[in-house]
């Protein structure tokens, strides 16, 4: 019941020790709710400390993948960003079935993540039919590598993943952050040949309290890419308003499964889009 004080006093007392991230597995507490890891995230931020959740913790929404995928199509809904959670934590990709069958039983197209670190794991993704992949740390770590993907498999296949703490690039899974700025790291990647970008502020996602519309905003400004805003879209109207301001697509997950948005606005969206 206390561990919003305990937890900002222990930042507090080891704030000059330079403790930024607090781990929380989800076996030492299991009684520890969404909301409470919610609260601790607001605390920490205040002091830029990342709270990291062991993806054990991860809330199973629905335990058939296809099912939300086909219930996606059915709205209208012709893309899907599907990331392999065990495959991010193990290195390399874990759940190419999952992404095998949602590919061969529906005609979304797909773009895949998670543990892609090698040319094998691209394979691997594209073979068990994604459209496209995001690829975030090994851009960061084996710049090399990640521009022979460019040009190999093509810009229109490779997504920037640019994972952003404050206005550094973060890795492994938030875990780590770069000492590369978000804008240097686009701008290094655009003239390189990629063309599309997705951005998640990691203070914004899960939140449920609105994207970062300002960092958007001058990506946008900034860069002539398609920017995918992803993270903290919380109802309708933040959709309407990254659209307004350019962005090239927008991720929506949890806003979605906490009934914030629903389905049949964003069908209605589509729509007039068209």
């Amino acid at each position: 019941p206390n561990s919003d004080n305990l937890l900002e006093n222990a930042i507090k007392s080891n704030h000059n020790h330079k403790t930024r991230m607090v781990w929380i597995e989800s076996p030492t507490n299991p009684t520890l709710k969404i909301a409470d890891i919610c609260n601790l995230s607001k605390i920490a931020h205040k002091y830029g400390v990342l709270v990291v959740v062991d993806n054990t913790f991860a809330t199973p929404y629905n335990q058939n993948p296809l099912e939300v995928a086909k219930t996606y199509e059915d709205h209208g809904i012709e893309f899907l960003h599907l990331v392999d959670l065990d495959g991010a934590k193990s290195n390399h990709i874990i759940n190419y079935s999952i992404l095998e069958i949602i590919a061969s039983k529906t005609n979304l197209k797909i773009d895949f993540g998670g543990g892609i670190k090698t040319e094998n794991d691209v394979n691997l993704a594209f073979n068990s039919g994604a459209n496209q992949v995001t690829c975030g740390s090994v851009a960061v770590k084996q710049p090399e590598i990640f521009c022979e993907w460019i040009l190999n498999y093509g810009s229109e296949k490779i997504i920037l993943g640019a994972d952003v703490r404050g206005k550094y690039v973060a890795t492994d899974g938030w875990i780590n952050t770069s000492n590369q700025s978000i804008f240097d790291f686009i701008n290094f990647y655009k003239n390189k040949g990629i063309e599309t970008v997705t951005c998640t502020d990691i203070s914004k996602d899960g939140m449920l309290e609105g994207p970062s519309f300002k960092l958007y905003s001058k990506i946008i400004d900034a860069y002539n890419i398609n920017l995918v805003a992803s993270g903290g879209v919380s109802e309708y109207d933040d959709i309407l308003k990254l659209d307004d301001m350019g962005c090239y697509g927008i991720i929506i997950g949890k806003a979605i499964y906490e009934n914030k948005i629903s389905l049949k606005q964003l069908e209605n969206f589509i729509l007039k889009q068209k």
